[in-house]
């Protein structure tokens, strides 16, 4: 192997900067040469490669967002452009192509190894939903950034006595809530995986009520969502005024934590080593804090996880 390719796809998250950093110096440290692909397959595809050096990456592993960019690419499910995209890799003289991003990035990289193209992904997303590893490059970020802001929210709700209901993203993954729920001491969390009852979840305020809580928070899975909605329920039945907060984007945003950088400095030089070791079409991941690869078919085919006993934790603890 003489060059390899990166490329970041999908949704942003912090950590990818880090990621992209220890890619490139792992790679150049074994002499390899290294090329970027700009906004993800829709870059690789529109022939966006850049040679890439030590500098290239200096300065970035504290900076959010991703330096390559990143974009949609609804083309790529087409056979003849992902053949396309391999023909321009081997024009470029491109052995091997690095993915960060999350299990729509990972397809495209499957994909692309079933026409020849060695593919390594590395897990970038903020939703923490890819369910082969415990952790997910952004997902830690993310988290600060939610408890950040719903501690900034709870200074408010607790001067006016309010129910604060807090939209979280995570897609269909509810990790992002309940890590949240739990870390914030939400009165009541709500996942796609374990759903709620409204009128339940009004009993719970109710009650909090009459023994003397001045504020209730909540803190609710985009999967789910309609928090506007939601709010104007528990407002009509609890008579309790009733607030909802969609934290959105800048749950994507910010620099990333020690543990993101860290995290993902670690996957990155991991990516290399086994492309070194000439395997391909793996993934990289984290169990118990040891760093490994895995095949994508089989990590693609792992059901979603659901961490029951935290959310057991935080229902005992709520109250």
């Amino acid at each position: 192997m003489k060059k390899i390719a990166i490329l970041t796809s999908g949704g942003d998250a912090p950590g990818m900067n880090a990621a992209i950093r220890a890619v490139v110096r792992t790679a150049l440290h074994h002499g390899l040469e290294v090329v970027g692909v700009q906004r993800g397959y829709a870059g690789l595809i529109n022939g966006e490669l850049f040679e890439m050096d030590r500098s290239s990456v200096s300065d970035i592993i504290h900076r959010g967002g991703t330096i390559l960019r990143t974009a949609r690419c609804l083309e790529f499910k087409q056979e003849e452009v992902r053949k396309e995209a391999a023909e321009l890799l081997a024009q470029n003289g491109v052995d091997a192509l690095v993915v960060i991003g999350g299990d729509g990035s990972f397809m495209g990289a499957k994909l692309l190894s079933k026409l020849g193209v060695k593919t390594i992904g590395l897990p970038g997303t903020i939703d923490n939903d890819l369910s082969y590893t415990d952790y997910t490059i952004g997902f830690d970020t993310a988290l600060n950034t939610v408890i950040e802001g719903v501690d900034k929210i709870r200074d408010t709700s607790s001067s006016h006595e309010r129910v604060s209901i807090v939209e979280v993203m995570g897609r269909n993954c509810g990790d992002l809530a309940l890590y949240a729920g739990v870390a914030c001491g939400a009165e009541y969390t709500i996942t796609p995986e374990k759903g709620f009852d409204k009128d339940e979840l009004c009993e719970v305020i109710k009650e909090g009520k009459e023994v003397g809580k001045i504020h209730n928070l909540v803190l609710l899975a985009e999967g789910i969502g309609g928090a506007y909605d939601l709010a104007k329920y528990v407002e009509a039945q609890t008579g309790i005024e009733t607030r909802a907060t969609i934290l959105g984007h800048i749950q994507r945003g910010g620099s990333p934590s020690a543990f993101d950088r860290v995290l993902a400095s670690r996957m990155g030089s991991k990516a290399v080593e086994v492309l070194l070791e000439g395997k391909t079409s793996r993934v990289i991941g984290i169990k118990e804090n040891q760093i490994f690869d895995q095949d994508i078919d089989e990590a693609l085919a792992l059901g979603r996880k659901f961490d029951e006993k935290l959310f057991s934790i935080s229902e005992e603890i709520s109250k």
